[in-house]
């Protein structure tokens, strides 16, 4: 049997199940404005602050559940951890719909002010957040390795990136447009999360179905086969724990901007404000759009396509800095579409058998998604209110990933 005959069908598998994380992802973070009216009404001066923490729950997961996942995978191989991971994300979704519930209770128990249903969606962010991370450390060195004919691993990266970012556009139409029916944020109530949350929790059941009838093959050589005892610390490889780094800067900033970019757009006036959905939408169809183009790129270096969009999204910031003008945030997805697989991919070069470790160190990184928008948000709120030299924080993010692709992704050692 050919490579291709035995991974494409795994290969599709895993691309369909980034969509899903991707999808959610977003779906998550485009609660922030919603819970921020319907709960945060007596929050005061840091109502931006806690309406982030939604985001950074769910990427808190990720530094926390990373190395679960990859001691899932040596010990009960990808195909296991994927159903374990997707039951998780069942009960997480379940939970999420049961906030809505109390929060519409009459005489809620409240914490300084805050309805404790606020609270319990934290803890469904954490959770699904944390069967999102145990799904990646599957995914991403899966498509790495799964050799399908006529492709590269960063391009089987990109293209799986490009279905994550199909998720992740139709995500904000889905909040604002089905879950919120296009009420304006006064509008809302929060017991409209209820059903299609639940609907969410069945249809990930089916899909744990699916998966478990699934043929998984395992990819000899990248992970710690049989207990074997390994020579070196995950931390000896230099350019991987340079790109854990690269990848805590590169979820901050991707996030920062998908999920912080409504709140800047509200902050600056009706005129953005209008749009606010529609920036958020078009950023994230930016990266699929880029990620689909980039999954041609066969050619171009994923150090070269890093130093390219690095510096383009640095001077994309500081336009949209110096005009207050939000929309140029907004042409920077193109930009970061391609640099998930082009970090992921020179992080994990010549790892060998230390490659699903390695994969489970790089999600401590995404810490940067719930760290950087947080930070973020504090500072709006130390300013007052103002988001506009906030922006600063991407600016530090983007400077470090082009430090990465020219220099700190060199590699030293191999496994």
């Amino acid at each position: 049997m050919s490579e291709q005959k035995s991974y494409l069908g795994p290969f599709l598998t895993m691309v369909f199940l980034f969509f899903i994380v991707g999808f959610l992802t977003v779906v998550f973070q485009q609660f922030q404005n919603p819970l921020k009216s319907a709960f945060l009404e007596n929050a005061e001066a840091i109502k931006n602050t806690l309406s982030i923490m939604v985001t950074f729950t769910w990427f808190l997961a990720y530094p926390i559940m990373g190395g679960t996942g990859s001691k899932w995978v040596d010990n009960y191989g990808y195909k296991k951890t994927l159903i374990r991971a997707l039951i998780m994300m069942v009960f997480g979704l379940l939970v999420s719909s049961g906030s809505a519930y109390v929060g519409s209770m009459e005489n809620a128990i409240s914490i300084a002010g805050v309805p404790i249903g606020f609270f319990v969606f934290l803890l469904g962010s954490f959770v699904v957040g944390s069967a999102a991370t145990i799904m990646q450390v599957v995914i991403n060195p899966y498509l790495a390795a799964c050799n399908v004919k006529g492709t590269s691993s960063i391009q089987r990266i990109t293209i799986g990136g490009s279905s994550n970012s199909i998720g992740t556009t139709l995500a904000p139409y889905f909040v604002a447009g089905i879950v919120f029916g296009g009420a304006a944020i006064s509008d809302i109530k929060i017991d409209q999360v209820i059903l299609p949350f639940i609907l969410l929790a069945v249809t990930i059941a089916v899909v744990v179905a699916i998966v478990s009838r699934l043929t998984l093959p395992h990819i000899e050589g990248t992970t710690n086969e049989g207990g074997e005892k390994l020579e070196k610390s995950i931390w000896s490889f230099s350019h991987l724990k340079l790109g854990v780094v690269a990848i805590f800067f590169y979820v901050g900033v991707e996030v920062c901007i998908g999920a912080n970019i409504n709140l800047y757009a509200a902050w600056l006036g009706d005129t953005f404000a209008e749009r606010a959905s529609s920036m958020a939408m078009l950023y994230w169809g930016g990266m699929l759009v880029g990620r689909l183009v980039g999954s041609t790129l066969s050619r171009v270096s994923a150090k070269t396509q890093l130093v390219v969009t690095s510096i383009g999204a640095t001077v994309l910031v500081i336009v949209s800095m110096i005009t207050k003008n939000p929309w140029f945030l907004v042409g920077i997805g193109l930009l970061h579409s391609i640099m998930w697989s082009g970090i992921f991919a020179l992080a994990i070069t010549d790892l060998g058998k230390y490659t699903s470790k390695g994969s489970g160190a790089l999600m401590i990184g995404v810490l940067g998604g719930a760290i950087m928008p947080l930070m973020q948000g504090m500072m709006a709120d130390a300013l007052g209110g103002n988001w506009a030299w906030t922006w600063t924080i991407v600016i530090a993010g983007e400077i470090y990933i082009l430090y990465y692709a020219l220099a700190g992704s060199k590699v030293k050692q191999k496994g």
